[in-house]
């Protein structure tokens, strides 16, 4: 339930953007920027990944979105040492005035993005500022919010975006302008990307901002368990306080529209061999011993037709497709519109995992989700687990079905370039 300055009836928000002062490396008090950052805490491949990041550098923002230690208090009793003392230390430090930042990434291929980061207004889904797709798992949710609580810190800004007016809107004009500008820092990482900040602090920049972003509705494109989490911390204190905020990168897709690639499951606890028997007579089952770029594209092609999915474990790839239409009719909900029903996310969850397979997708010992399809792959042969990688949703069924208020399945979608950790923190304190 709402705590006190909460309580107002529902009525609709602008987004409201408000500057801070960025809490940012000290390019002197480390080995390279690049080698204290990290994909987001949820794009991170553990334990590979993880323990390639915590060597990159001894100040790898890792160590605060995710602490090692052996059991949930302690690690985020450990982060939270570890922020106050990079603090203390001079590692990281505050930038003197309050401001918006402009990020760019852009990659070797011509990739380019550029967004705004601020602090964004905390609302709830009724107000209509800020559109949520997907559902969220309350456990993750829970761990975020202790992370969030012991460091007193939004640690890594979570990706929405928005639709201008074809490019045209003034704050597209407030971030062209800013980008001719020196950088307040730029670095490429080991992926590729170029990363480049700069800081907004002009008067009539931000007013300008503010003035736009007012009439304007968001979409969560990535972080969804984080928003989550603001709107959970928000409840607990009363307003006005620095939590009514969270960290937010905003991008606007009519100028620089976004990547949207799937998010693959792995089903730890259940084997290759045991899975497709138990699709027989339920789905139409063809084995592929071709590479893995090569399995993609057949399941791209599939996908085309209806329902398709890639599972792999043994070595070759199982392009699974053409469901039983009176499989579906028995599993998958019909309260919600057809979009949503035919969601690949929906007939994995409602159908295979529910009741083909018989897995509780309610648990991360049951289910993980990977981003990289290759490790995905990998990690199931190496474990004799399942791997299922699905195909990604296009952007505009995501968008209509959160108009709509219809939240997909959790881990529905990626939306990419995501914003690198670490480049700049929000403490709440400053």
């Amino acid at each position: 339930m709402d705590t006190a300055g909460h309580s107002e009836a529902a009525a609709h928000r602008d987004l409201e953007l408000t500057p801070f002062r960025g809490l940012r490396y000290d390019p002197d008090r480390v080995g390279s920027l690049a080698a204290v950052t990290s994909p987001p805490y949820d794009v991170v491949v553990r334990p590979d990944g993880l323990l390639h990041l915590e060597s990159a550098d001894p100040h790898n923002i890792v160590r605060l979105i995710l602490p090692q230690a052996a059991t949930p208090e302690a690690r985020n009793a450990q982060a939270a040492r570890t922020l106050r003392r990079w603090r203390a230390e001079g590692v990281l430090t505050a930038d003197p005035r309050p401001g918006l930042y402009v990020y760019e990434q852009r990659d070797g291929e011509g990739l380019l993005q550029r967004g705004i980061i601020g602090a964004l207004r905390v609302t709830d889904p009724e107000e209509g500022a800020v559109l949520p797709h997907e559902d969220v798992m309350p456990h993750v949710v829970a761990d975020r919010a202790a992370l969030m609580r012991a460091t007193s810190a939004n640690l890594e800004p979570l990706l929405l975006t928005y639709l201008g007016d074809d490019g045209t809107a003034t704050t597209t004009a407030v971030v062209e302008d800013a980008a001719t500008r020196s950088p307040l820092l730029s670095t490429t990482t080991e992926d590729g990307f170029c990363h480049r900040l700069w800081s907004v602090t002009d008067p009539g920049d931000l007013a300008r901002v503010r003035s736009e972003l007012a009439g304007r509705q968001a979409l969560i494109a990535d972080g969804h368990h984080r928003w989550a989490t603001y709107r959970r911390l928000r409840a607990e204190h009363p307003s006005p306080s620095p939590w009514d905020h969270g960290l937010v990168l905003l991008v606007d897709t009519a100028r620089y529209p976004l990547r949207v690639r799937a998010i693959h499951r792995l089903l730890e606890d259940l084997p290759i061999g045991d899975a497709l028997t138990a699709l027989k007579g339920q789905f139409r089952v063809r084995r592929l011993d071709v590479p893995l770029p090569e399995a993609v594209d057949a399941l791209a092609e599939a996908a085309r037709a209806g329902n398709a999915f890639l599972l792999a474990g043994d070595g070759s790839f199982h392009l699974v497709d053409r469901p039983d239409a009176g499989l579906l009719a028995r599993t998958v909900p019909a309260d919600r519109p057809e979009a949503w029903r035919t969601l690949d996310a929906t007939v994995l969850h409602a159908t295979l995992l529910a009741h083909v397979w018989h897995i509780p997708d309610d648990s991360a010992a049951h289910v993980s989700y990977i981003h990289d399809t290759a490790a995905t792959v990998e990690k199931a042969e190496r474990d004799g687990g399942t791997a299922v990688l699905l195909h990604p949703v296009r952007e505009e069924v995501v968008r209509d079905l959160a108009r709509q208020g219809v939240t997909m399945p959790r881990k529905s979608t990626s939306f990419g370039p995501k914003p690198a950790s670490g480049l700049v923190l929000r403490a709440l304190d400053l």
